[in-house]
């Protein structure tokens, strides 16, 4: 993808907002800067407009003195905005709260909703960038459930539902997608175009849905 996008942004560099970063380490941290230089190369630009430090699962792993090392990066005209990609949702919700980091990028769908709670709040006051993955679910949200009651002649979300639901959140700025192929994506973009944000009635039905879901087992393979 670095060879696509660099020949994407050539002579337009100021269309495209580039999000990458550096990833935790289970023994110890990365080397901020040598990762910031190898991503600036790999994609032939000059700056970074959200460089994130990714995988963070505990609080333990994101730092005050690594938080400040982060925040450096933006003197150096490098990085635009910082953020992390986390579980910690609480942690998260705190950080968002105290201004210190730019875009929280964390797990929102119908079947994972604590962020509502946890995180949505306290983007407001400095307005935190947000953006969301797993809309589907690992794909648990667009087929019937086996280990749950769900009426079989009820209908189960598209994907462009899903979709739909975290966007239909004011807190949220960016869903990620992850079709199979391109007829997916066009499927999904056109519902999201042409039917917006959910209606009361349709949230309530990815919501129960959602319900009847989150505790299915999640397959790791």
């Amino acid at each position: 993808m670095t060879g696509v996008l660099r020949e994407a942004m050539a002579g337009r560099r100021e269309k495209f907002v580039v999000a990458t970063g550096a990833y935790n380490l289970l023994l110890g941290h990365p080397n901020l800067e040598r990762t910031l230089e190898k991503r600036l190369r790999q994609l032939g630009t000059d700056y970074i407009d959200v460089f994130m430090y990714l995988g963070v699962v505990r609080e333990k792993d994101f730092p005050p003195k690594l938080i400040e090392h982060f925040q450096k990066l933006k003197d150096t005209g490098k990085v635009r905005f910082i953020g992390l990609s986390t579980h910690a949702r609480k942690f998260a919700g705190r950080l968002a709260a105290d201004d210190l980091v730019d875009v929280l990028m964390m797990r929102y769908n119908a079947a994972h909703r604590g962020a509502e709670q946890d995180i949505f709040p306290y983007v407001r006051a400095h307005d935190t960038g947000v953006t969301s993955f797993t809309a589907t679910r690992w794909r648990y949200l667009i087929r019937r459930p086996r280990a749950a009651k769900w009426p079989n002649d009820e209908p189960i979300p598209t994907a462009g539902q899903c979709y739909r639901f975290v966007l239909s959140n004011p807190a949220v700025h960016v869903c990620l997608m992850s079709p199979t192929n391109i007829r997916q994506f066009e499927e999904n973009m056109k519902e999201i175009r042409e039917k917006g944000p959910l209606g009361p009635d349709e949230m309530a039905y990815m919501k129960r849905f959602g319900d009847a879901v989150h505790h299915t087992k999640k397959k790791l393979y």
